[in-house]
């Protein structure tokens, strides 16, 4: 299957792209997948199921990642550094939102400004928090004044967090957002039949080239077994969450193609760093030992994707491999239980999506840790509910995933390790040290590759020490589709691209 870049990213005219001889137009996709969305605000969304509806579908950003993650124009035609903390874009004077609000500098100086107002309560806030003003030069130039140097400006604002929003639906009823997007992209949002499906259908006043299909239905069947069988009869197209269990029968098929490709996201288990017994770093580091990762990639994953060393993906900017993680010691994780003051073992809770690896994975968790006198109870949450607890810290250990939205290691490590972003933002581990954040914060600012790259690594061995999760996997990215659908793929950060699909 031929996977082609973001169409959007390089239109200049408004004219619709002559399409190759004998391809189809029109056409509903449908897209099956294991959970709903639980949100639709970019401001406010925190996973990747739900951005997965919204993304480069119904909103754009300023820039874009094109297939090789290089960042292209999108809705700013052009931009330049003016000094260190000055950024300057160009926008295009040919954009509408979907409610008619024309696109121009106000637009995303009244985005940016809701995100950044602490009185919004965006999880995304801290994200953008270097963001110091966002000043209107003309209708169709803006610039973003920092409060500091921050070097990978262009990625956040090319994820789905830089979403720019109509300014009419904000000023009029921003809490609709949540369930009615109102972006500029090539579709408009139609219905969402809250556990059934969500549908979009074709912006006809789409600024770029209009995509080739009239609608997209992303429906919700929690059944492995259903999806797949829905994609083998036609029933649906593209089936984005694939369990590993499934490969050799999605090849086997005469009417299903397998789509792989490398992810930027990490799998891991993650500690609750604030509730006791887990406050104790001991207890962690034990845990650690006790846990053979390599039984997991190989009996659950089926050696789909690579053991991971740290929560960042070898992909992702930052990334080293000088960091070791615990090794597989069971003499060694019941002496440091026994010094914990837990020789007789303990009971702990481990949540997990309802994902089928993910349940096969506490499993065989369950199972290694009984051989150090560990008991684990397995909560198995429905999606919405597992973010929740997570978000609310109503967990001892937790199966999570962090998929990089930009390519850069600030994404990884200020969201899942900084102090500020415990909870929602991603710091599920509750985790906390103040020469971690330093850090952080000190590789967010630096200009210089060399030293910024020196900052993660001494930041990641830094949580290593701290014993704050186990990495177990980097992702590969699969989906099964209908041979009789062409021109979608999966970009690394986990987002399904159908600018470009074809149903034959």
């Amino acid at each position: 299957m031929v996977a082609q870049a973001c169409s959007t990213k390089s239109n200049s005219s408004n004219e619709e792209a002559s399409k190759p001889e004998g391809t189809k137009q029109g056409g509903t996709l449908t897209i099956v997948r294991l959970s709903d969305a639980t949100k639709l605000d970019p401001h406010f969304i925190t996973d990747i199921p739900s951005a997965n509806v919204i993304y480069q579908k119904v909103y754009q950003g300023l820039v874009v990642p094109d297939k090789d993650f290089k960042i292209q124009p999108l809705l700013a035609k052009e931009w330049k550094v003016v000094n260190d903390t000055t950024w300057e874009f160009k926008l295009r004077d040919d954009v509408t939102f979907h409610d008619g609000t024309p696109f121009n500098a106000e637009a995303v100086k009244a985005t940016f400004d809701r995100l950044l107002d602490p009185n919004t309560g965006s999880p995304q806030r801290e994200k953008f928090a270097m963001i110091k003003e966002v000043k209107v030069v003309d209708d169709y130039t803006v610039q973003l004044l920092l409060a500091y140097p921050y070097a990978p400006l262009l990625s956040i604002l090319a994820s789905q967090e830089g979403s720019i929003i109509s300014p009419k639906a904000l000023a009029e009823n921003p809490e609709k957002l949540a369930e009615h997007p109102v972006g500029t992209g090539p579709f408009v949002f139609e219905v969402w039949k809250s556990g059934q499906e969500i549908s979009l259908k074709k912006n006809e006043n789409y600024w770029g080239k209009k995509p080739n299909i009239d609608r997209v239905v992303f429906k919700v069947v929690p059944e492995d077994a259903t999806r797949l069988a829905m994609i083998e009869t036609g029933e649906a197209h593209i089936n984005d969450q694939v369990p590993v269990t499934e490969i050799d029968r999605i090849e086997a098929s005469d009417t299903m193609g397998l789509y792989r490709t490398e992810g930027l996201a990490v799998e891991y288990v993650g500690f609750n760093t604030k509730k006791k017994p887990l406050d104790d770093v001991k207890v962690r580091k034990a845990i650690s030992h006790a846990i053979e990762r390599e039984a997991i990639i190989k009996g659950v994953y089926n050696n789909v994707g690579t053991l991971a060393n740290v929560a960042m993906s070898p992909k992702v900017y930052g990334h080293s491999d000088k960091i070791k993680p615990y090794d597989y010691d069971l003499n060694e994780a019941k002496k440091l239980l026994k010094e914990a003051g837990y020789e007789k073992g303990l009971k702990l809770s481990l949540l997990t999506s309802d994902r089928k690896e993910r349940i096969n994975m506490a499993e065989v968790i369950q199972s290694q840790l009984k051989g150090i006198g560990v008991n684990v109870e397995i909560q198995v949450m429905e999606y919405g509910a597992y973010i929740e607890m997570a978000n609310n810290g109503e967990h001892d250990l937790i199966i999570g995933g962090w998929g990089n939205a930009t390519g850069d290691g600030d994404y990884n490590q200020y969201n899942l390790f900084h102090s500020a972003s415990q909870g929602p933002a991603g710091n599920h581990f509750f985790y906390s040290n103040p020469e971690v954040d330093q850090k952080i914060e000190a590789a967010r600012k630096e200009t210089t590759d060399a030293k910024r790259l020196k900052l993660y690594e001494e930041v990641m061995q830094m949580e290593m020490d701290d014993a704050v999760y186990i990495p177990i996997r980097n992702y590969e990215l699969l989906a099964a589709h209908s041979k009789n659908v062409s021109g979608f793929w999966i970009n690394a950060a986990n987002y399904l691209m159908i600018d470009d699909v074809v149903i034959k």
